[in-house]
């Protein structure tokens, strides 16, 4: 199942990826450019030129005030992708638009949104806010997948896969051997799994960056909100410690909030964008350091194990077998919430098709 669902929104950069540059990246297939206004607001529109489709990211296109002008035969547009200079003529075309995305910037991330845009809803935009916010300190990045988006999302709702995979860094036998809990609300298309561990070995990500040394309790819980944001709030702390409070406070506990916005790019390659906010040795440069070095280790090893998978999957003749087992609910829901969405994605689409008009016939 790799089909896209469009009328949603998704991250298309960070926002510190985003100034008076031009810059591309690609959405569900569609190339789309970035750049900041003079007032600093963030424009996302189209990045192929009306006229012959030229990139408009490729140099020499450039930023003229807010102005694009493409490099290959002049065309400019506005911010808001509406072309208003063609060479060699004062009409300007009516139909010399390019395509322009709702776009919102929120907790760090630059959100477009694919689909419809009367659709678009920015109370809808899903919520990271420790990412921005003054008692967590982050770190961050995005790694380019050479895999479906929905391999990634399998992936990360199946944590067992840290024993095996991430020995060394974040994975415990404890993790493969607790059981989950796994809820499903799918009239919001969120999916949580929870794992909660009550005497487990502290991997050395944790012991190194926590200073626990000695045996954890260590919890897992998931948060997947279909079909581009998976948070997992983690917490950890020395066996025997209280637990947290009934308001909410947590003395004796160390907490992360490890963060994907999971972008398809291509129907076979996806956006791995990872951040790690933790409530601890917020001012601690070297915590910090290793903490991100170690994040983005094992962000790399996944990133080898589902390359090497899309391979595998992209060459196979069918008939092979996959069995799901108990740890397997959370991907299950989040396979069926996925196609949920698309195949309604995909009827809207042939509704509005067919109810559109036959285009005139040039004359």
């Amino acid at each position: 199942m790799t089909s896209f669902v469009r009328n949603q929104w998704y991250v298309a950069a960070y926002g510190r990826e985003v100034s008076r540059e031009l810059f591309s990246r690609t959405v569900c297939g569609e190339p789309i450019l970035l750049w900041r206004t003079e007032s600093g607001a963030v424009t996302a529109m189209s990045d192929r030129c009306v006229h012959r489709r030229f990139p408009l990211s490729q140099e020499p296109s450039r930023l003229v005030g807010d102005q694009v002008v493409c490099g290959y035969h002049g065309f400019t547009y506005g911010a808001d992708g509406v072309c208003v200079s063609v060479p060699g003529q004062k009409r300007v075309p009516r139909t010399a638009r390019l395509t322009s995305y709702p776009v919102v910037e929120q907790d760090s991330f630059v959100w477009v949104w694919i689909g419809d845009r009367e659709l678009a809803d920015e109370k809808l935009v899903p919520r990271a806010p420790w990412l921005d916010h003054p008692g967590y300190t982050t770190v961050s990045g995005m790694e380019p997948l050479a895999a479906r988006y929905d391999l990634l999302v399998d992936n990360l709702l199946d944590l067992s896969h840290e024993t095996y995979l991430h020995g060394g860094y974040i994975g415990t036998p404890e993790v493969a051997e607790t059981p989950i809990t796994t809820e499903v609300d799918d009239a919001a298309g969120v999916v949580r799994v929870s794992r909660r561990m009550d005497d487990a070995a502290c991997p050395p990500f944790y012991a190194n960056s926590t200073g626990i040394d000695g045996r954890i309790t260590r919890w897992q819980d998931i948060e997947y909100h279909a079909p581009c944001l998976y948070l997992l709030h983690s917490r950890v702390a020395p066996v025997g410690s209280r637990p947290p409070e009934p308001d909410g406070t947590d003395p004796d506990g160390f907490h992360m909030e490890v963060v994907y916005a999971i972008t398809p790019e291509t129907e076979h390659s996806t956006h791995d964008f990872w951040a790690v906010a933790r409530d601890f040795a917020l001012d601690d440069a070297s915590v910090t350091e290793f903490v991100h070095d170690n994040n983005r280790t094992v962000v790399l090893q996944d990133v080898v194990a589902l390359d090497a998978l899309e391979k595998a999957i992209s060459a196979e003749r069918g008939g092979y077998q996959e069995l799901s087992i108990n740890i397997d609910t959370g991907g299950l829901a989040a396979r069926r919430i996925l196609k949920r969405l698309s195949d309604e994605g995909a009827a809207g689409a042939a509704g509005a098709a067919g109810d559109a008009a036959p285009a005139p016939v040039a004359r």
